[in-house]
């Protein structure tokens, strides 16, 4: 089968489409045949091994796991002797943030791991583009406690974080103020946003409104640069350590010095994100964002896409 390789940590040109063994089901496992998969900030992350601490997860010098991919969507095309909650046929869509070797023709997963059926009458690129930033929006929104009419900033609402974000919280029947350019003005309107800032015009952090939570999507901003802008017992919370993993410490020490905390969203297993996720996309309260697609022997010029930053939504490779 093809994949797509990298046996160093390095730029996109470190990446190879190699033909390798097609894996074999263990006892336990399925093997699923790839219909679609995406190139996202973590498989971004994974790539390069940055920030440095992911080494101790993924493999200090070198990666542990050769071929990329942290999701996918695709058929279930044989399973082990003890499988018994899928079958061959069934659709089926998973994601982990430390690689399940997805960007590749064929991958196998234990069927108790981060496997689930996917919807009816969602597309496999669909169901791909529905999972790596929805799961880290989850956190932001179940890391707090959301109440109707309250005020919501969020920095970076086009990504596949942000965009999932603002469909995620505007269930809450809140205020939600959103940070975008010029181009996806129209989309952000559309998924829930009633107040819009124009990030190549104007400095969302100069607003005198006051908010509940600001949830940086993106990492762009700082707790410092967000902190005037919060309510008294404001929240703040990023998708990146910040500036020298600043938000680590504030999280730490905010909640005992002042009534502007931060909170570290540290992400809830899939066990408990993507059962929700299936639920919005069966009742039609998710959409996931797409912005564009490669065939896998373009995954390289994915990857130099997506690390621009400039993407919306999500970047699907198509097999």
């Amino acid at each position: 089968m093809k994949a797509a390789v990298r046996r160093n940590y390095g730029p996109p040109k470190s990446i190879i489409i190699e033909e390798v063994e097609k894996p074999v089901p263990k006892d336990n496992e399925v093997l699923v045949r790839v219909r679609a998969a995406t190139v996202n900030r973590t498989d971004c992350a994974n790539l390069r091994a940055k920030p440095f601490i992911m080494r101790f997860v993924l493999g200090f010098f070198k990666p542990k796991k050769i071929i990329l991919g942290t999701d996918f969507a695709g058929d279930v095309v044989a399973i082990g002797k003890n499988v018994k909650s899928f079958h061959i046929g069934d659709r089926a869509f998973g994601f982990d943030d430390t690689g399940v070797q997805s960007q590749a023709e064929y991958l196998t997963l234990a069927e108790d791991g981060s496997l689930f059926p996917i919807p009816d009458a969602i597309s496999y690129k669909q169901a791909a583009a529905s999972l790596e930033g929805a799961h880290y929006a989850y956190t932001f929104v179940h890391k707090v406690n959301i109440r109707s009419g309250q005020k919501i900033l969020i920095n970076g609402a086009t990504g596949a974080i942000g965009s999932a974000l603002v469909q995620f919280v505007r269930q809450y029947d809140v205020h939600i103020t959103a940070t975008c350019n010029t181009r996806n003005i129209e989309l952000v309107e559309s998924l829930g946003a009633e107040k819009i800032y124009d990030y190549t015009k104007e400095d969302f952090t100069k607003d005198t409104e006051k908010y509940d939570f600001v949830f940086d999507a993106v990492g762009k901003s700082t707790f410092g640069k967000c902190r005037p802008l919060l309510k008294r017992e404001g929240v703040y919370i990023s998708s990146e350590l910040g500036p020298y993993s600043q938000n680590v410490l504030f999280a730490l020490l905010t909640p005992i010095f002042g009534k502007k905390k931060v909170v570290f969203p540290i992400p809830y297993p899939t066990q408990e994100t993507i059962p929700y996720i299936i639920a919005l996309l069966k009742t039609k309260k998710f959409s996931p964002v797409i912005d564009r697609e490669y065939p896998l022997q373009e995954i390289s010029q994915a990857y130099v896409y997506v690390l621009t930053g400039e993407k919306t939504g999500n970047v699907i490779i198509a097999f």
